[in-house]
């Protein structure tokens, strides 16, 4: 998910607001100084049992009650809107809360106006693209995780004939389709990935036919970037393998999951309240853009139908990228013949996010 439902028409905004979200550019602000101890809240955009995106957050949020010794209420179904946010938000300030967790990026703009409003309280949002002195948004590099579960899916797959079941065309969910298809061609070079946009977040009728179709194509591993495990309950049916997208999916397909990009946002939720309760918090100018070794995402890995020696590469792929490897390093080209990193070179956060082509081995909707 990057916020559940992104209208065309804001997708200008993600190469503005995100593009640089590693903030590595850019002044940084004196460290925010929070009045008392922190008292956290968090607000969830859907249900926080969904098995998805709202109950990673859940998870995430037991996990840091737990390891900083706080409470953390929730309230979820909170939708993307502000007529829907500003009061949830401000009913926790009003009770005394002063570091509030948001996780959508439609809070974003709401997000904002808060932060200016509440100028001593502090702003944390899962996904968001607004930024302040007492608001940081943040994400994962998704594509890490991918390309790891890619490795999987190839190194299980028989044909190489790999699908995927995607949300909507934008450069958040093509970058894990392209990573997907470049990890498994390092363990299956012949390997093929064809996606289906479904063009909902969290639509099962919709993933289930296009997951049945991709099936009835004669693909044998299955992934995923939608909210709901309906791509491994359709591949444990059809007797094929799958990889997850937010948690770890072998809790609804345990034959069939081969592997999932999984959040961890405790780890980063956890050093940022300390921060914020020690008065050494900066919010990063962009936001933070968090890779495996950053605390953000990481897998699942791996079900028992992967074999051992591509359970090795993947852990020793996966070692390498905390080390510093760059899933989207050059030389690299579109399936269309284009440039799009040279030899030596690295794709830029900026081009990431407005990521709008393919890789070689991709086969998408024309």
């Amino acid at each position: 998910m990057l916020g559940r439902s992104v209208p065309l028409g804001i997708l200008g905004c993600l190469t503005v607001g995100l593009a640089s979200l590693s903030g590595a550019d850019g002044a940084t602000a004196a460290p925010f100084t929070l009045e008392g101890p922190p008292k956290v809240a968090m607000v969830l955009f859907g249900p926080k049992n969904d098995g998805g995106w709202g109950q990673a957050f859940e998870e995430a949020r037991v996990r840091t009650e737990k390891a900083l010794g706080i409470q953390i209420p929730v309230v979820d179904n909170i939708k993307e809107n502000a007529s829907a946010i500003r009061p949830a938000v401000e009913l926790f300030i009003k009770r005394g809360y002063n570091v509030i967790i948001g996780t959508a990026f439609g809070y974003s703009d709401t997000f904002k106006e808060l932060s200016q409003k509440y100028p001593k309280v502090a702003f944390l949002n899962g996904s968001g693209t607004t930024n302040g002195p007492n608001l940081e948004s943040f994400y994962g590099r998704t594509y890490e995780t991918h390309y790891l579960c890619g490795m999987a899916a190839g190194g299980v797959s028989k044909e190489g004939k790999l699908g995927f079941v995607a949300a909507n065309p934008f450069g958040v969910v093509k970058w894990t389709v392209n990573a997907y298809e470049l990890g498994a061609k390092q363990v299956s070079p012949k390997a093929t990935t064809t996606v289906i946009f479904t063009g909902a977040w969290n639509d099962p009728v919709k993933e289930r036919a296009a997951a049945e179709a991709l099936a009835g194509e004669g693909v044998d591993v299955i992934g995923q970037h939608v909210d709901t495990p309906t791509p491994q309950i359709v591949a444990q049916e059809k007797g094929i393998y799958s990889t997850g997208h937010h948690r770890d999916m072998r809790e609804f397909a345990p034959k069939a999951t081969l592997c999932s990009s999984v959040w961890f946002w405790d780890r980063y939720l956890i050093p940022t309240i300390k921060k914020i309760g020690a008065g050494t918090w900066e919010p990063a100018p962009y936001g933070a853009f968090l890779s495996i070794k950053d605390g953000g995402p990481d897998i699942a890995c791996c079900g028992p139908a992967v074999p051992k020696a591509i359970v090795e590469k993947i852990q020793a792929e996966r070692q390498a990228i905390i080390d510093g490897k760059k899933v989207y390093a050059g030389p690299l080209s579109d399936r269309d013949g284009k440039e799009r990193v040279p030899a030596g070179g690295v794709l830029s956060d900026a081009d990431l996010w407005k990521m709008d082509w393919f890789v070689p081995g991709v086969i998408s909707q024309k």
